[in-house]
C-alpha cells in the first residue's frame, strides 16, 4: 500500500519540511492545496455519478459497435461529441476514458475524446467566437480537428500489443 501512494507521501512529506523551514510559504502552500482539493470535489461526483449510470446503462456490446475497433467515421464524431460537450476540467476526463477502454473503445476514439474535451469544448468555442472573433475561432476550431484526429491515429498506431494491454489492464483497475 505504501508502493502504490508513495508519491503522494513524498508530496506530503515536502509539504511538511517546506511548513517547518518557511512557514509562510508553507501556509500558501497549504491554502492552494485545499482549495484545489475543494474544487476537485466539487467536479468529480457528478462525473462519476454518470460515469456509473454509462457503465450499467450502456452495454459492452454497443460501446464496441459504436466506438469500438469497426467504428469508423461514427466513433470518430461520438468521441469529438462526448470530448466537445462534456463540462469540467480535463482531469475528469481521465475517468470518462478508462470507462470507455473497459466498454471496448477503440483507443484513438479515446484519444479524440480527450483531445475534444481539453480543446474543443462547445461553452468556451462560444466564449472564444465573441472575444477572438468567428474567423480566428473557426481556423483554430478546424486546426484542431485535423490535428486532435491525426495525433489519436498515430499515437494508437505508435504503441505496441503490450503497452495497449496494459492501458486495458490500468482501467480495468489491475495494475
Amino acid at each position: 500500500m505504501i508502493k502504490k501512494y508513495s508519491f503522494f507521501l513524498l508530496l506530503a512529506l515536502v509539504q511538511i519540511v517546506v511548513l517547518i523551514l518557511r512557514p509562510e510559504l508553507g501556509k500558501e502552500s497549504l491554502r492552494i492545496t485545499w482549495e484545489n482539493a475543494l474544487d476537485m470535489l466539487s467536479v468529480m461526483p457528478p462525473i462519476f455519478i454518470l460515469l456509473g449510470l454509462l457503465d450499467v446503462w450502456v452495454k459492452k456490446e454497443t460501446m464496441i459497435k459504436y466506438m469500438g475497433e469497426g467504428s469508423g467515421i461514427i466513433g470518430i464524431l461520438l468521441a469529438f461529441f462526448i470530448g466537445s460537450a462534456a463540462a469540467g476540467p480535463l482531469y475528469g476526463a481521465f475517468p470518462v476514458a478508462a470507462v470507455l477502454i473497459k466498454k471496448g473503445s477503440k483507443l484513438s476514439n479515446v484519444f479524440i475524446m480527450l483531445g475534444a474535451w481539453s480543446t474543443t469544448k462547445i461553452p468556451l468555442i462560444l466564449f472564444e467566437a465573441t472575444s477572438m472573433g468567428f474567423q480566428f475561432t473557426a481556423l483554430r476550431f478546424v486546426l484542431n480537428l485535423f490535428g486532435i484526429g491525426i495525433i489519436a491515429y498515430f499515437t494508437e498506431k505508435a504503441l505496441s500489443a503490450a503497452d495497449k494491454q496494459k492501458i486495458a489492464e490500468l482501467a480495468e483497475g489491475r495494475n
